[in-house]
């Protein structure tokens, strides 16, 4: 008996009938379908929201806006996933060679979401400087069932070893929802020799701790201040020699910020770690709520 098991009833004619199938992708979706399984370098930045328009023409200069990606950017919102003594949350800040973490993902309007809405179930992982990313797209409803309910689900046979592997993770580290992160992303690609070329602006990054539905309208707080962008450069090979001068005219500093990790220290889970940077520490009565127009204004910006 697996695990997943002890904790589903015998399949009826009628479940056979309603086995869940990979969901198309559309819109700004269609970006995280492309990115299916990928190897990658990435370099991550913060940048003052001041110097975003600077930022913004020196990239439109050299790249296309990715075709999927809406003036002032589209909303991402990510569940992770961990063990009840934060396995993978330590092990990103021991800074082992080999690390993981899982995810879900959701591209769009979080209130929008449904139980037919498809999302993201992704493994992020890390091989020395190397950055591996495999996911699948399924239904919200049926990926709760899977990963919250420890159900197992019906897929296509070239996508059961990926299931397996998260189902395994899930059962054997005991992996529960632990934290979001979310933030309104801008994105570039690389065109003519810069083709492998990848830059995401992400603005207003926050995050809560609790009502883990993505529809569930619970307040966030803000993670990184808003005042900071957090940019980063994803390149198959190599960084062109164009980006890092930019990024060097422009005073952007390389920093190792996880986003995973900033939701977990900002709600008192560990101890904030020295990985951030000092603007980090917000002072006392800072108002770090996410704004209700937070959409309206990364138009503004855009």
């Amino acid at each position: 008996m697996s695990f997943f098991d002890r904790f589903r009833d015998p399949p009826s004619k009628q479940d056979e009938v309603n086995s869940p199938t990979v969901v198309p992708s559309t819109g700004f979706q269609q970006t995280a379908s492309k990115l299916h399984s990928f190897n990658r370098y990435e370099i991550k930045y913060f940048v003052d929201e001041l110097k975003v328009p600077e930022l913004r023409r020196e990239l439109v200069a050299r790249m296309e806006t990715d075709p999927y990606s809406p003036k002032g950017g589209y909303p991402v919102t990510s569940l992770y996933y961990d063990t009840p003594d934060l396995l993978f949350y330590w092990e990103k800040i021991e800074g082992l060679k080999f690390r993981r973490k899982v995810r879900l993902r959701l591209y769009g309007e979080p209130a929008d979401c449904s139980d037919d809405t498809p999302v993201q179930i992704e493994i992020k992982q890390r091989v020395n400087r190397v950055t591996q990313k495999r996911r699948i797209a399924l239904p919200y409803g049926v990926a709760q069932r899977w990963l919250n309910g420890r159900e197992e689900i019906e897929v296509d046979p070239s996508q059961r070893p990926f299931v397996d592997e998260v189902t395994t993770l899930i059962g054997n580290l005991d992996l529960r929802p632990i934290v979001t992160t979310g933030y309104l992303r801008e994105a570039y690609v690389g065109k003519e020799a810069d083709l492998g070329l990848r830059v995401t602006i992400d603005h207003k990054v926050h995050g809560r701790d609790r009502d883990f539905d993505f529809a569930s309208g619970a307040e966030n707080r803000f993670i990184i201040p808003p005042k900071l962008a957090i940019v980063e450069l994803k390149a198959n090979e190599r960084v062109p020699y164009w980006a890092t001068d930019m990024t060097a005219r422009m005073n952007m500093s390389i920093i190792r910020v996880s986003k995973y990790c900033q939701s977990i220290e900002a709600f008192g889970m560990a101890p904030r770690s020295r990985s951030g940077a000092p603007e980090l520490v917000l002072p006392a009565g800072f108002d770090n709520r996410v704004p209700d127009d937070i959409m309206q204004h990364a138009a503004r910006i855009a």
